[in-house]
């Protein structure tokens, strides 16, 4: 019986081929010839009462009437669902998709409120601020976007995720669909089921609120999951990571500098590296002299646990000896005390994100123990002030200290008394900006009338200008520092350095490399790795080693070859190198002279403090036995070794090392290749994950082809994931039967990168 149903189950459906097609929608199948799905058009949608203008929803019913056409909204969504279970397909693929978002499609069934941004042309930025601001409201909405492309879209779609910093997943496909022949629309839908479909672009904040809050409200077939959707709200220090965002690019030096600053008296360079969530200070010839910030989130601290979320234009107080920079995501104005290495929050005032304690309030977080003054700043967050600070860009002081705000794209204008830290004015409108500053923004921007414009490039979609000032849009990323131009290249993703009096361009690369830490995105939750049997299971493993040993000490000598077509352009750092021993492995994170480190990165000093909370202890003295030994040489053959040292017991352990490389693609003596083709390719092909699609890589590619310089120039991070697991065997026993021997080993990995 079962070999014939089997059989007959085979031959159904090699006929289904040639039968006529099937809509497939919220599970349910429906043959098309039969009874056609038909869409009844409501002028107006009601939730919770109230009426949301510019939506209609859909609902679907079979008729007798025979017809072939699909109902627009179906093939949409029958078309999105269809593509979740693959990157890359026959008319599909994928943008930043990443393994963090597969809890979304495929795994558990497809269960979430889900919020698309359907369109043709991505042309209007304010689109993406409303997805960003819902996903700070509802950070549980499985935001989308899906858009039309052809093959020369390419490049322009990889800058718009950079200059917009889009960290959802993008669909991208060369079907066309109905829904979206007037340029772009919103669909919002519950477990696929009932699309609510607006095709106003401009439709305001508040009606999509009330439609993702009504979708709430819905009973759900997974009660699980609705607990999780009843328990949002809108807290900007909950958003701590980019979700989505596995762009190759993010291992670039610097990701989108978007604005600069100086401090002429020091010689003090301040880069906002935009997409690092981080403010770089240099010198004028590019030697690194701190960092300022260290993930995407919102917390003050000292510089190396501060964070922030995408900082923009920044102005120096020589006086105070204090950066005031903008927030932009965070919507705020932080300070930064060089003086203390410090950053506290300059507005808004009220809000609660002090950075003292964090681990503390993590663990009270998770135990449903949160402070009741934070239940008060939730509800108050849940209305908007109509005069605060709404993705602010550039930042200007005049001489009267009235502090000048203004949005990206010159539509916002924010006046602020810079004493008191209170925002006076709201004023709508680029004339208005005009009129009001004008002449300000006239006198920053005079300095490039002294420069020839081919000295660089800089794509403007998506980017508004002034009129009658064409370069406006330049106005935070550029200053003067002794007698020289410091402008921001968000095509080469550089800073370019103008000698003001000739016009000449001068070399200007960073260099201290290591002092910028272990980056943020290559670092773990902690209670992923601490509490799940294999964290950090998102990111890709470059080498996996078994060794089976007695315990005891463990030398391990790690050594990896770099690539002949690639080079090192500094060592490797201590600071760059994040490591942990789990399991019957003795966990240290000192060295032998913890005193002879300057700095240590951030992710290792967050796991020295969860130890630390967990066994609170007194400093113990370092011996050759209890300590994690690391020392990092690079050879002349250009292998980069690592010496560790652990200490087993008997059973299963795993010592995992992750360290960042800084390379840059070599140049060949005496050679006059100039193929940037191949070396955009070979970039690409050495930062991309394995997971990564063929049409995926043709778009990254071709947007590193707009740069006109040359692509040897580039430099990007390597990161290297190495993981060694040990079986240690029981301790041999003496003589006498009762006293165990120590035993000392030591085992060789080798690395080859691709």
């Amino acid at each position: 019986m079962a070999l014939s149903l089997g059989l007959k189950y085979r031959r159904v459906k090699e006929l289904s081929r040639f039968l006529p097609p099937l809509i497939c929608y919220s599970g349910d199948c429906y043959q098309q010839p039969r009874k056609a799905l038909i869409s009844v058009r409501l002028p107006k949608t009601v939730v919770n009462g109230s009426l949301l203008k510019g939506f209609h929803q859909h609902r679907f019913s079979t008729l007798a009437d025979v017809t072939h056409d699909h109902a627009p909204e179906v093939d949409l969504l029958s078309f999105i669902k269809s593509s979740l279970d693959e990157l890359e397909g026959t008319h599909h693929y994928w943008l930043n998709r990443s393994a963090k978002s597969e809890q979304f499609f495929g795994i558990d069934g497809i269960h979430g409120i889900f919020l698309v941004l359907a369109a043709s042309n991505f042309e209007c930025g304010i689109m993406f601020q409303k997805l960003k601001a819902i996903q700070e409201r509802f950070p549980h909405i499985i935001i989308m976007g899906f858009k039309l492309i052809k093959s020369s879209d390419r490049a322009n779609i990889i800058q718009l995720l950079m200059t917009e910093n889009i960290t959802f997943p993008i669909l991208l496909s060369e079907r066309e669909f109905p829904q979206i022949k007037k340029g772009a629309c919103y669909v919002l839908f519950k477990d696929f089921k009932s699309p609510i479909i607006c095709h106003e672009k401009d439709v305001s904040l508040e009606i999509l609120y009330q439609a993702i809050q009504g979708l709430q409200m819905q009973p759900s077939d997974d009660s699980k999951y609705l607990n999780v959707l009843r328990s949002t709200s809108w807290k900007q220090d909950d958003i701590t990571k980019d979700q989505y965002i596995c762009s190759p690019l993010q291992n670039l030096l610097l990701y989108y500098p978007g604005c600069v600053s100086a401090d002429e008296r020091a010689n003090r360079l301040f880069i906002s590296d935009c997409n690092h969530h981080r403010i770089i200070v240099c010198n004028g010839n590019g030697k690194i002299m701190d960092c300022i910030g260290s993930s995407p989130g919102f917390e003050d601290g000292d510089f190396d646990s501060a964070k922030l979320r995408r900082p923009a234009g920044s102005y120096y107080h020589a006086t105070e000896d204090c950066l005031y920079f903008l927030d932009s995501e965070n919507h705020a104005i932080r300070r930064a005390d060089m003086r203390a290495r410090s950053v506290e929050t300059f507005y808004p005032t009220s809000t609660l994100n002090n950075g003292g304690g964090r681990i503390w309030n993590w663990i009270m977080g998770k135990l449903g123990l949160e402070s009741s003054v934070e239940t008060i700043e939730e509800e108050k967050s849940e209305v908007f002030d109509s005069k605060g600070l709404y993705f602010p860009w550039h930042l200007l002081k005049s001489d009267d200290d009235t502090l000048y705000i203004i949005d990206r794209r010159f539509q916002t204008l924010w006046t602020m008394d810079f004493g008191s830290g209170k925002i006076d004015n709201v004023f709508e409108g680029s004339p208005r900006i005009l009129e009001i500053c004008g002449k300000l923004i006239g006198q920053n921007l005079s300095i490039l009338d002294k420069i020839p414009c081919d000295q660089f490039q800089q794509k403007t979609n998506n980017i508004c200008v002034l009129d009658d000032l064409p370069h406006s849009n330049r106005l935070s990323s550029l200053t003067t520092l002794q007698n020289h131009m410091f402008i921001c290249d968000n095509v080469r993703q550089r800073i370019l350095k103008v000698n003001i009096e000739s016009g000449v361009s001068l070399d200007f690369q960073l260099s201290n490399l290591g002092l910028l830490g272990f980056p943020y995105w290559l670092n773990s939750p902690l209670e992923v790795f601490y509490a799940g049997g294999n964290g950090l299971s998102d990111t890709s493993i470059d080498h996996l080693q078994h060794f089976g040993l007695l315990p005891g000490k463990i030398d391990i000598q790690l050594s990896v070859d770099v690539p002949t077509d690639i080079e090192l352009v500094e060592p490797l750092q201590e600071s760059c190198i994040w490591r942990q021993a789990r399991g019957a492995a003795t966990e240290i994170s000192g060295v032998n002279d913890p005193g002879s480190l300057d700095k240590v990165g951030v992710a290792q000093q967050w796991y020295d403090e969860l130890d630390d909370l967990a066994a609170p202890k007194p400093e113990p003295e370092m011996t050759e036995d209890n300590n994690l030994d690391i020392n990092i040489v690079v050879d002349e053959d250009e292998k980069v070794r690592i010496s560790s040292r652990v200490f087993t017991s008997p059973g299963t352990s795993e010592v995992v090392i992750f360290a960042v490389l800084y390379c840059k693609l070599r140049r060949v003596p005496n050679s006059n290749d100039g193929n940037q083709e191949k070396y955009a390719a070979r970039i690409i092909d050495f930062l991309s994950s394995k997971r990564s699609g063929k049409r995926e890589r043709d778009s990254w590619n071709a947007f590193l082809l707009q740069s006109k310089g040359d692509l040897r120039d580039l430099i990007f991070m390597k990161p290297l994931h190495i993981r060694v697991r040990l079986n240690c065997f029981d301790h041999p026993k003496a003589e006498n039967g009762k006293d165990i021997i120590l035993t000392d080993s030591s085992i060789k990995v080798n690395v080859l990168l691709n």
